[in-house]
Protein backbone atom coordinates (compact mmCIF):
# COMPACT_ATOMS: atom_id res chain seq x y z
CA UNK A 1 0.00 0.00 0.00
CA UNK A 2 2.89 2.35 0.69
CA UNK A 3 4.29 1.35 -2.67
CA UNK A 4 5.07 4.63 -4.45
CA UNK A 5 4.59 4.47 -8.89
CA UNK A 6 7.41 6.60 -9.89
CA UNK A 7 6.15 9.13 -12.78
CA UNK A 8 7.88 10.58 -15.74
CA UNK A 9 6.70 14.23 -16.57
CA UNK A 10 6.46 13.93 -20.28
CA UNK A 11 7.74 17.05 -22.49
CA UNK A 12 5.25 19.81 -22.64
CA UNK A 13 3.91 19.45 -26.16
CA UNK A 14 4.69 22.28 -28.80
CA UNK A 15 2.73 26.01 -28.77
CA UNK A 16 -0.31 25.91 -31.34
CA UNK A 17 0.34 29.86 -31.43
CA UNK A 18 3.43 30.86 -33.24
CA UNK A 19 3.93 34.70 -32.36
CA UNK A 20 4.27 36.68 -35.70
CA UNK A 21 7.67 38.22 -36.49
CA UNK A 22 8.16 41.28 -38.27
CA UNK A 23 9.41 40.41 -42.33
CA UNK A 24 12.22 42.83 -43.58
CA UNK A 25 11.92 42.27 -47.58
CA UNK A 26 14.63 42.54 -49.68
CA UNK A 27 15.09 45.15 -52.06
CA UNK A 28 15.39 43.58 -55.65
CA UNK A 29 15.42 44.51 -59.39
CA UNK A 30 13.51 42.58 -62.04
CA UNK A 31 10.89 42.64 -64.89
CA UNK A 32 7.81 42.07 -62.38
CA UNK A 33 9.23 44.48 -59.90
CA UNK A 34 9.28 47.53 -62.91
CA UNK A 35 6.12 46.80 -63.57
CA UNK A 36 4.82 46.94 -59.91
CA UNK A 37 6.40 50.31 -59.21
CA UNK A 38 4.49 51.61 -62.40
CA UNK A 39 1.78 50.40 -60.91
CA UNK A 40 1.86 51.97 -57.70
CA UNK A 41 2.76 55.53 -59.57
CA UNK A 42 0.14 54.94 -61.95
CA UNK A 43 -2.53 53.89 -59.20
CA UNK A 44 -1.23 56.50 -56.10
CA UNK A 45 -1.07 59.26 -58.89
CA UNK A 46 -4.78 58.68 -59.84
CA UNK A 47 -6.05 58.69 -55.98
CA UNK A 48 -4.28 61.55 -55.02
CA UNK A 49 -4.66 63.99 -58.77
CA UNK A 50 -8.13 63.32 -59.32
CA UNK A 51 -9.39 65.50 -56.97
CA UNK A 52 -7.72 68.23 -57.86
CA UNK A 53 -8.31 67.95 -61.38
CA UNK A 54 -11.09 70.83 -62.91
CA UNK A 55 -13.68 69.47 -65.35
CA UNK A 56 -15.84 72.25 -66.46
CA UNK A 57 -15.42 74.52 -63.38
CA UNK A 58 -15.82 71.69 -61.27
CA UNK A 59 -14.40 68.82 -58.96
CA UNK A 60 -13.64 66.09 -61.78
CA UNK A 61 -13.87 63.18 -59.03
CA UNK A 62 -16.74 63.93 -56.54
CA UNK A 63 -18.93 61.73 -54.49
CA UNK A 64 -21.58 64.70 -53.28
CA UNK A 65 -23.13 62.67 -50.32
CA UNK A 66 -25.81 65.66 -49.25
CA UNK A 67 -26.74 66.47 -52.70
CA UNK A 68 -26.93 62.49 -53.64
CA UNK A 69 -24.96 63.35 -56.88
CA UNK A 70 -21.54 61.55 -58.25
CA UNK A 71 -19.40 63.11 -60.68
CA UNK A 72 -17.39 61.41 -62.90
CA UNK A 73 -15.31 63.98 -65.01
CA UNK A 74 -18.11 64.63 -67.77
CA UNK A 75 -20.23 62.09 -66.18
CA UNK A 76 -22.94 62.68 -63.09
CA UNK A 77 -25.21 60.06 -61.55
CA UNK A 78 -28.18 60.73 -59.62
CA UNK A 79 -30.33 58.44 -57.29
CA UNK A 80 -31.95 57.05 -60.18
CA UNK A 81 -29.03 55.98 -61.95
CA UNK A 82 -28.29 53.47 -59.08
CA UNK A 83 -28.74 50.62 -61.58
CA UNK A 84 -25.17 51.77 -62.72
CA UNK A 85 -23.64 51.19 -59.70
CA UNK A 86 -25.22 47.85 -59.20
CA UNK A 87 -23.92 46.96 -62.61
CA UNK A 88 -20.20 48.42 -61.84
CA UNK A 89 -20.09 46.44 -58.39
CA UNK A 90 -21.37 43.19 -60.65
CA UNK A 91 -18.37 43.89 -63.14
CA UNK A 92 -15.78 44.14 -60.35
CA UNK A 93 -16.76 41.40 -58.91
CA UNK A 94 -16.64 39.42 -62.54
CA UNK A 95 -13.24 41.04 -62.81
CA UNK A 96 -11.80 39.26 -60.19
CA UNK A 97 -12.88 36.38 -61.28
CA UNK A 98 -11.97 36.69 -64.83
CA UNK A 99 -8.54 37.87 -63.99
CA UNK A 100 -7.78 34.91 -60.90
CA UNK A 101 -9.04 32.36 -63.31
CA UNK A 102 -6.48 33.96 -66.03
CA UNK A 103 -3.20 34.77 -64.03
CA UNK A 104 -3.74 34.41 -60.38
CA UNK A 105 -3.88 36.75 -57.98
CA UNK A 106 -2.98 39.63 -60.12
CA UNK A 107 -5.22 42.14 -57.93
CA UNK A 108 -3.23 41.15 -54.64
CA UNK A 109 0.06 41.75 -56.50
CA UNK A 110 -0.41 44.97 -58.57
CA UNK A 111 -3.42 47.03 -57.59
CA UNK A 112 -5.02 46.10 -54.07
CA UNK A 113 -4.73 49.12 -52.26
CA UNK A 114 -2.87 47.23 -49.16
CA UNK A 115 -0.34 46.32 -51.60
CA UNK A 116 -0.23 49.65 -52.83
CA UNK A 117 0.31 51.52 -50.02
CA UNK A 118 2.28 48.69 -48.20
CA UNK A 119 4.83 49.16 -50.72
CA UNK A 120 5.29 52.97 -50.24
CA UNK A 121 6.06 52.09 -46.96
CA UNK A 122 8.29 50.50 -47.02
CA UNK A 123 10.22 52.74 -49.64
CA UNK A 124 9.93 55.33 -47.00
CA UNK A 125 11.76 52.54 -44.23
CA UNK A 126 14.22 51.47 -46.69
CA UNK A 127 15.33 55.96 -47.02
CA UNK A 128 15.31 56.44 -42.59
CA UNK A 129 16.77 52.51 -41.74
CA UNK A 130 18.59 51.31 -44.60
CA UNK A 131 18.53 48.15 -46.12
CA UNK A 132 17.36 44.75 -44.99
CA UNK A 133 20.48 44.30 -43.23
CA UNK A 134 20.44 47.56 -41.34
CA UNK A 135 17.03 47.44 -40.90
CA UNK A 136 17.52 43.79 -39.27
CA UNK A 137 20.93 44.47 -37.47
CA UNK A 138 18.61 48.22 -36.18
CA UNK A 139 15.92 46.08 -34.37
CA UNK A 140 18.08 43.95 -33.14
CA UNK A 141 19.96 46.51 -31.69
CA UNK A 142 19.33 48.25 -28.36
CA UNK A 143 17.67 51.73 -27.84
CA UNK A 144 20.40 54.56 -29.20
CA UNK A 145 20.44 58.10 -30.11
CA UNK A 146 21.03 56.77 -33.92
CA UNK A 147 17.98 53.94 -33.70
CA UNK A 148 15.61 56.65 -32.28
CA UNK A 149 16.31 59.03 -34.77
CA UNK A 150 15.76 56.41 -37.40
CA UNK A 151 12.12 55.18 -36.37
CA UNK A 152 11.32 58.78 -35.41
CA UNK A 153 11.81 59.61 -39.33
CA UNK A 154 10.20 57.01 -40.38
CA UNK A 155 6.64 57.00 -38.36
CA UNK A 156 7.08 60.90 -39.18
CA UNK A 157 7.20 60.07 -42.95
CA UNK A 158 4.83 57.62 -42.20
CA UNK A 159 1.98 60.33 -40.28
CA UNK A 160 2.47 62.44 -42.92
CA UNK A 161 1.92 60.33 -45.49
CA UNK A 162 -1.41 58.77 -43.60
CA UNK A 163 -2.06 62.09 -43.08
CA UNK A 164 -2.20 63.37 -46.71
CA UNK A 165 -3.91 59.66 -47.58
CA UNK A 166 -6.58 60.64 -45.22
CA UNK A 167 -6.89 64.39 -46.39
CA UNK A 168 -7.33 63.29 -49.63
CA UNK A 169 -9.73 60.36 -48.89
CA UNK A 170 -12.05 63.01 -47.37
CA UNK A 171 -11.75 65.03 -50.70
CA UNK A 172 -13.36 62.68 -52.98
CA UNK A 173 -16.39 63.33 -50.49
CA UNK A 174 -16.34 67.38 -50.03
CA UNK A 175 -14.48 69.34 -52.50
CA UNK A 176 -10.54 69.34 -51.54
CA UNK A 177 -10.01 72.69 -52.84
CA UNK A 178 -12.56 74.18 -50.31
CA UNK A 179 -11.53 71.32 -47.49
CA UNK A 180 -7.99 72.54 -47.78
CA UNK A 181 -9.01 76.46 -47.86
CA UNK A 182 -10.42 75.71 -43.81
CA UNK A 183 -7.76 73.87 -42.81
CA UNK A 184 -5.59 77.10 -41.46
CA UNK A 185 -8.46 78.34 -39.90
CA UNK A 186 -9.63 74.71 -38.82
CA UNK A 187 -12.92 74.57 -39.80
CA UNK A 188 -13.92 71.13 -40.61
CA UNK A 189 -16.94 69.71 -39.10
CA UNK A 190 -16.67 67.10 -36.74
CA UNK A 191 -16.93 64.10 -39.18
CA UNK A 192 -14.45 65.66 -41.93
CA UNK A 193 -11.91 65.33 -38.67
CA UNK A 194 -12.97 62.32 -37.63
CA UNK A 195 -12.76 60.34 -41.31
CA UNK A 196 -9.71 62.30 -41.79
CA UNK A 197 -8.18 60.69 -38.95
CA UNK A 198 -9.67 57.38 -39.15
CA UNK A 199 -8.60 56.87 -42.51
CA UNK A 200 -5.29 58.21 -41.56
CA UNK A 201 -4.93 55.49 -39.00
CA UNK A 202 -6.03 52.78 -41.23
CA UNK A 203 -3.57 53.48 -43.53
CA UNK A 204 -0.48 53.97 -40.73
CA UNK A 205 -1.67 50.78 -39.19
CA UNK A 206 -2.48 48.19 -42.16
CA UNK A 207 0.51 49.31 -44.56
CA UNK A 208 2.97 50.02 -42.36
CA UNK A 209 2.18 47.81 -39.05
CA UNK A 210 0.37 44.90 -39.85
CA UNK A 211 1.47 44.45 -43.34
CA UNK A 212 1.16 41.07 -45.10
CA UNK A 213 -0.99 40.53 -41.61
CA UNK A 214 -3.36 42.26 -43.45
CA UNK A 215 -3.44 39.59 -46.57
CA UNK A 216 -2.81 36.36 -44.66
CA UNK A 217 -5.44 36.87 -41.55
CA UNK A 218 -7.53 39.63 -42.79
CA UNK A 219 -8.42 39.50 -46.60
CA UNK A 220 -11.24 37.26 -47.44
CA UNK A 221 -10.28 36.81 -50.67
CA UNK A 222 -6.90 34.96 -50.01
CA UNK A 223 -9.46 32.04 -48.22
CA UNK A 224 -11.20 31.43 -51.76
CA UNK A 225 -9.25 32.51 -54.38
CA UNK A 226 -7.91 28.86 -54.60
CA UNK A 227 -11.73 27.95 -55.70
CA UNK A 228 -10.98 29.74 -58.59
CA UNK A 229 -7.58 28.33 -59.67
CA UNK A 230 -7.64 25.17 -61.81
CA UNK A 231 -4.36 23.79 -63.30
CA UNK A 232 -4.36 25.82 -66.33
CA UNK A 233 -4.23 28.81 -64.14
CA UNK A 234 -1.10 30.95 -64.34
CA UNK A 235 0.69 31.10 -61.04
CA UNK A 236 4.28 31.81 -59.68
CA UNK A 237 6.02 28.45 -59.24
CA UNK A 238 9.12 26.69 -58.08
CA UNK A 239 10.16 23.85 -60.25
CA UNK A 240 11.38 21.00 -58.30
CA UNK A 241 11.71 18.66 -61.06
CA UNK A 242 14.77 20.88 -61.76
CA UNK A 243 16.12 22.29 -58.35
CA UNK A 244 15.64 19.52 -55.75
CA UNK A 245 17.38 18.33 -54.28
CA UNK A 246 18.84 22.03 -53.30
CA UNK A 247 22.33 22.47 -52.06
CA UNK A 248 24.38 25.30 -51.78
CA UNK A 249 27.14 25.39 -54.01
CA UNK A 250 30.56 27.71 -55.21
CA UNK A 251 29.95 29.77 -58.66
CA UNK A 252 31.13 27.46 -61.75
CA UNK A 253 31.47 24.59 -58.82
CA UNK A 254 28.76 22.90 -61.38
CA UNK A 255 26.83 23.15 -64.85
CA UNK A 256 22.84 23.01 -64.76
CA UNK A 257 21.13 19.78 -64.44
CA UNK A 258 20.78 19.23 -68.62
CA UNK A 259 24.30 20.70 -68.81
CA UNK A 260 25.71 17.75 -67.04
CA UNK A 261 23.06 15.39 -68.26
CA UNK A 262 21.14 14.81 -64.58
CA UNK A 263 18.06 15.40 -66.49
CA UNK A 264 14.98 16.68 -64.03
CA UNK A 265 13.54 14.39 -61.44
CA UNK A 266 9.90 12.42 -61.60
CA UNK A 267 7.55 14.95 -59.96
CA UNK A 268 6.61 11.96 -57.27
CA UNK A 269 10.48 11.96 -56.10
CA UNK A 270 10.69 15.97 -56.71
CA UNK A 271 7.82 16.52 -54.59
CA UNK A 272 9.05 14.10 -51.83
CA UNK A 273 12.13 16.28 -52.15
CA UNK A 274 10.21 19.54 -51.19
CA UNK A 275 8.02 18.14 -48.19
CA UNK A 276 11.37 16.94 -46.94
CA UNK A 277 13.30 20.08 -46.88
CA UNK A 278 9.90 21.99 -45.97
CA UNK A 279 9.90 19.75 -42.79
CA UNK A 280 13.85 19.91 -42.33
CA UNK A 281 14.18 23.97 -42.54
CA UNK A 282 18.41 25.17 -41.90
CA UNK A 283 19.32 27.40 -44.58
CA UNK A 284 15.98 29.54 -44.71
CA UNK A 285 16.22 29.47 -40.84
CA UNK A 286 19.82 30.19 -40.24
CA UNK A 287 20.69 32.66 -43.31
CA UNK A 288 20.13 35.78 -42.36
CA UNK A 289 17.43 35.62 -40.43
CA UNK A 290 15.08 34.38 -43.82
CA UNK A 291 11.50 32.77 -42.39
CA UNK A 292 9.63 31.13 -44.66
CA UNK A 293 6.11 29.30 -44.27
CA UNK A 294 5.47 25.31 -44.97
CA UNK A 295 1.76 26.18 -46.78
CA UNK A 296 2.24 22.02 -46.70
CA UNK A 297 0.69 19.20 -44.55
CA UNK A 298 2.76 16.87 -42.76
CA UNK A 299 0.73 13.90 -44.38
CA UNK A 300 1.35 15.06 -47.78
CA UNK A 301 4.75 12.93 -47.84
CA UNK A 302 2.30 9.66 -47.08
CA UNK A 303 2.76 7.47 -50.24
CA UNK A 304 5.69 9.72 -51.66
CA UNK A 305 8.99 8.00 -52.59
CA UNK A 306 11.89 8.84 -49.85
CA UNK A 307 14.12 12.01 -50.85
CA UNK A 308 16.42 11.90 -53.33
CA UNK A 309 19.83 10.98 -51.62
CA UNK A 310 22.86 13.20 -52.20
CA UNK A 311 26.22 11.24 -52.52
CA UNK A 312 28.03 13.52 -54.54
CA UNK A 313 27.95 18.18 -55.70
CA UNK A 314 26.68 16.35 -59.12
CA UNK A 315 23.29 14.93 -57.60
CA UNK A 316 22.09 18.30 -56.62
CA UNK A 317 19.65 20.26 -58.68
CA UNK A 318 20.05 23.94 -59.90
CA UNK A 319 18.56 25.54 -56.51
CA UNK A 320 21.63 26.48 -54.48
CA UNK A 321 19.48 27.28 -51.85
CA UNK A 322 20.22 30.79 -50.97
CA UNK A 323 17.16 31.89 -49.66
CA UNK A 324 17.24 34.73 -51.46
CA UNK A 325 13.41 34.38 -52.78
CA UNK A 326 12.05 33.86 -49.24
CA UNK A 327 14.36 37.01 -48.21
CA UNK A 328 12.82 38.85 -51.01
CA UNK A 329 9.12 37.78 -50.00
CA UNK A 330 6.67 40.89 -48.98
CA UNK A 331 4.78 37.73 -47.25
CA UNK A 332 7.66 35.93 -45.83
CA UNK A 333 7.02 32.43 -47.57
CA UNK A 334 8.82 30.18 -49.19
CA UNK A 335 7.69 29.75 -52.84
CA UNK A 336 9.68 26.31 -53.28
CA UNK A 337 7.35 24.42 -50.96
CA UNK A 338 4.78 24.76 -53.64
CA UNK A 339 1.31 26.95 -54.12
CA UNK A 340 0.44 28.74 -51.22
CA UNK A 341 -2.83 31.38 -50.43
CA UNK A 342 0.19 33.55 -48.65
CA UNK A 343 1.45 34.40 -51.71
CA UNK A 344 -0.04 37.44 -53.83
CA UNK A 345 1.70 36.90 -56.62
CA UNK A 346 3.60 39.96 -56.84
CA UNK A 347 6.84 37.76 -58.73
CA UNK A 348 9.46 39.04 -56.68
CA UNK A 349 11.22 35.51 -56.23
CA UNK A 350 10.94 35.25 -59.71
CA UNK A 351 13.12 38.39 -60.38
CA UNK A 352 15.48 37.52 -57.31
CA UNK A 353 15.93 33.46 -58.84
CA UNK A 354 16.68 34.85 -62.13
CA UNK A 355 19.34 37.28 -60.47
CA UNK A 356 21.00 34.07 -58.76
CA UNK A 357 20.53 32.21 -62.21
CA UNK A 358 22.25 34.45 -64.12
CA UNK A 359 25.56 34.59 -61.98
CA UNK A 360 25.22 30.99 -61.10
CA UNK A 361 25.27 30.66 -65.21
CA UNK A 362 22.08 28.53 -65.13
CA UNK A 363 18.99 29.01 -67.54
CA UNK A 364 16.30 31.63 -65.67
CA UNK A 365 12.97 30.22 -64.77
CA UNK A 366 13.78 27.86 -61.98
CA UNK A 367 10.87 29.59 -60.36
CA UNK A 368 8.83 31.18 -63.08
CA UNK A 369 5.29 32.52 -64.00
CA UNK A 370 3.32 29.17 -65.30
CA UNK A 371 0.63 27.07 -65.25
CA UNK A 372 0.69 23.59 -63.09
CA UNK A 373 0.19 21.48 -65.82
CA UNK A 374 3.32 23.11 -67.89
CA UNK A 375 4.99 22.84 -64.77
CA UNK A 376 4.64 19.19 -64.30
CA UNK A 377 5.29 19.10 -69.19
CA UNK A 378 1.73 18.37 -69.72
CA UNK A 379 -0.13 20.17 -72.12
CA UNK A 380 -1.42 23.43 -71.06
CA UNK A 381 -4.19 25.67 -72.47
CA UNK A 382 -4.52 29.32 -70.55
CA UNK A 383 -7.70 30.13 -72.85
CA UNK A 384 -10.00 27.53 -71.62
CA UNK A 385 -13.99 27.55 -71.57
CA UNK A 386 -14.06 29.24 -68.42
CA UNK A 387 -12.00 32.13 -68.95
CA UNK A 388 -14.37 32.49 -72.45
CA UNK A 389 -17.38 32.95 -70.32
CA UNK A 390 -16.20 34.99 -67.80
CA UNK A 391 -14.95 37.22 -70.74
CA UNK A 392 -17.68 37.25 -72.56
CA UNK A 393 -20.35 38.08 -69.73
CA UNK A 394 -17.29 40.54 -68.46
CA UNK A 395 -17.62 42.25 -71.65
CA UNK A 396 -21.15 42.24 -72.01
CA UNK A 397 -22.14 43.92 -69.15
CA UNK A 398 -19.13 46.64 -70.30
CA UNK A 399 -20.63 47.24 -73.40
CA UNK A 400 -23.94 47.37 -71.84
CA UNK A 401 -23.12 49.47 -69.15
CA UNK A 402 -21.46 51.99 -71.90
CA UNK A 403 -24.67 52.14 -73.88
CA UNK A 404 -26.53 52.60 -70.74
CA UNK A 405 -24.74 55.84 -69.52
CA UNK A 406 -24.26 56.88 -73.70
CA UNK A 407 -28.13 56.85 -73.83
CA UNK A 408 -29.42 57.66 -71.53
CA UNK A 409 -32.29 60.55 -71.08
CA UNK A 410 -30.77 63.68 -68.41
CA UNK A 411 -34.43 64.52 -68.00
CA UNK A 412 -36.43 63.24 -65.43
CA UNK A 413 -40.33 63.65 -64.69
CA UNK A 414 -42.55 62.89 -62.02
CA UNK A 415 -46.11 63.66 -61.76
CA UNK A 416 -47.79 63.40 -58.75
CA UNK A 417 -51.75 63.87 -58.60
CA UNK A 418 -53.33 66.59 -55.68
CA UNK A 419 -54.23 64.31 -52.84
CA UNK A 420 -57.05 66.97 -51.28
CA UNK A 421 -59.35 65.84 -54.11
CA UNK A 422 -60.18 63.19 -56.73
CA UNK A 423 -61.57 65.89 -59.40
CA UNK A 424 -62.75 69.48 -59.21
CA UNK A 425 -66.24 70.18 -61.12
CA UNK A 426 -66.01 73.97 -62.48
CA UNK A 427 -68.79 77.30 -62.64
CA UNK A 428 -69.18 75.28 -66.76
CA UNK A 429 -69.40 71.87 -65.61
CA UNK A 430 -65.96 71.07 -66.83
CA UNK A 431 -64.16 68.54 -65.18
CA UNK A 432 -60.65 69.72 -63.48
CA UNK A 433 -57.84 67.68 -62.50
CA UNK A 434 -54.60 69.12 -60.24
CA UNK A 435 -51.14 67.66 -60.42
CA UNK A 436 -47.27 68.47 -59.42
CA UNK A 437 -44.89 67.86 -62.07
CA UNK A 438 -41.49 67.30 -61.01
CA UNK A 439 -38.97 68.15 -63.43
CA UNK A 440 -35.27 67.33 -62.85
CA UNK A 441 -32.35 68.52 -65.39
CA UNK A 442 -29.51 66.24 -64.95
CA UNK A 443 -27.50 67.84 -67.80
CA UNK A 444 -24.73 69.43 -66.89
CA UNK A 445 -26.22 72.59 -69.01
CA UNK A 446 -29.53 74.44 -68.86
CA UNK A 447 -32.72 74.00 -71.00
CA UNK A 448 -36.05 75.40 -71.22
CA UNK A 449 -39.34 72.87 -71.13
CA UNK A 450 -42.42 72.85 -72.62
CA UNK A 451 -45.27 70.64 -71.09
CA UNK A 452 -47.93 68.75 -73.14
CA UNK A 453 -51.03 66.46 -72.70
CA UNK A 454 -52.01 63.36 -74.60
CA UNK A 455 -53.55 60.15 -74.65
CA UNK A 456 -57.30 61.90 -74.06
CA UNK A 457 -58.87 63.67 -77.04
CA UNK A 458 -60.37 66.43 -75.61
CA UNK A 459 -58.26 66.93 -72.43
CA UNK A 460 -56.53 70.22 -72.38
CA UNK A 461 -53.41 71.67 -70.49
CA UNK A 462 -54.45 75.21 -68.62
CA UNK A 463 -51.66 77.73 -69.68
CA UNK A 464 -50.95 75.36 -72.82
CA UNK A 465 -47.61 76.91 -74.34
CA UNK A 466 -45.64 77.92 -71.37
CA UNK A 467 -42.41 77.49 -71.29
CA UNK A 468 -40.11 76.80 -68.00
CA UNK A 469 -36.58 77.46 -67.67
CA UNK A 470 -34.05 75.38 -65.65
CA UNK A 471 -30.74 75.77 -65.12
CA UNK A 472 -28.38 72.80 -64.90
CA UNK A 473 -28.89 70.36 -62.13
CA UNK A 474 -32.04 72.24 -60.87
CA UNK A 475 -35.22 70.72 -59.83
CA UNK A 476 -38.50 72.23 -60.98
CA UNK A 477 -41.91 72.03 -59.23
CA UNK A 478 -44.78 72.90 -61.74
CA UNK A 479 -48.02 72.61 -60.69
CA UNK A 480 -50.74 72.03 -63.91
CA UNK A 481 -53.95 71.90 -63.82
CA UNK A 482 -56.04 69.26 -66.60
CA UNK A 483 -59.52 70.35 -67.89
CA UNK A 484 -62.23 68.05 -69.38
CA UNK A 485 -65.39 69.55 -70.67
CA UNK A 486 -68.30 68.46 -69.61
CA UNK A 487 -70.04 65.05 -70.08
CA UNK A 488 -66.55 63.94 -71.62
CA UNK A 489 -64.73 62.49 -68.44
CA UNK A 490 -66.37 59.42 -67.39
CA UNK A 491 -64.85 57.63 -64.71
CA UNK A 492 -60.75 56.69 -65.01
CA UNK A 493 -59.00 57.83 -68.50
CA UNK A 494 -55.03 57.26 -69.17
CA UNK A 495 -53.29 60.83 -69.99
CA UNK A 496 -49.73 61.15 -70.49
CA UNK A 497 -47.48 64.54 -70.00
CA UNK A 498 -44.99 65.02 -72.46
CA UNK A 499 -41.81 67.41 -71.03
CA UNK A 500 -39.57 68.43 -73.82
CA UNK A 501 -36.77 70.67 -74.97
CA UNK A 502 -37.33 73.74 -76.85
CA UNK A 503 -35.05 72.29 -79.83
CA UNK A 504 -37.24 68.72 -79.16
CA UNK A 505 -33.56 66.88 -78.94
CA UNK A 506 -34.54 65.52 -75.47
CA UNK A 507 -38.56 64.35 -74.67
CA UNK A 508 -39.68 62.12 -71.94
CA UNK A 509 -43.27 60.63 -70.91
CA UNK A 510 -44.98 60.18 -67.61
CA UNK A 511 -47.96 58.42 -67.81
CA UNK A 512 -51.17 59.16 -65.33
CA UNK A 513 -54.59 59.23 -64.41
CA UNK A 514 -57.28 61.54 -65.16
CA UNK A 515 -60.70 61.35 -62.96
CA UNK A 516 -64.68 62.83 -63.69
CA UNK A 517 -67.62 61.22 -62.49
CA UNK A 518 -68.40 57.67 -62.17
Amino acid sequence: MNKQIPIQVADAPASMYVSEKKIHPRDIDGRFQRLRKIAVWVLLGMFYAFPWINWEGRQSVLFDLPARKFYVFWLNFWPQDFVFLALLLIIAGLSLFFFTALAGRLWCGYACPQTVWTEVFIWMERWTEGDRNKRMKLDAGPWNADKAKRKLAKHFLWLVFALWTGFTFVGYFTPIRDLAARLVPFEWGGWEVFWVLFYSLATWGNAGVLREQVCKYMCPYARFQSAMFDRNTLIIAYDPMRGEPRGARKKNQLASVLERARGLLGMDVATSAVVHAAQHRTAADLKMGARATTGLVVDAQEGLPPPPAVNSPEDLGDCIDCTICVQVCPTGIDIRNGLQYECIACGACVDACDSVMDKMGYPRGLIRNTTQNALEGKPSKVLRPRIWIYGTLLLCLLLGSALGIATRTPLLVDAMRDRNALYRVAQDGSIENAYMLRIVNKDMKPHVFSIRVEGAPGITLVESGATHPAAAEEVLTVPVTLVAPAGLAKGRMDVRFVVATEDGAIEVEEETRFFGPF
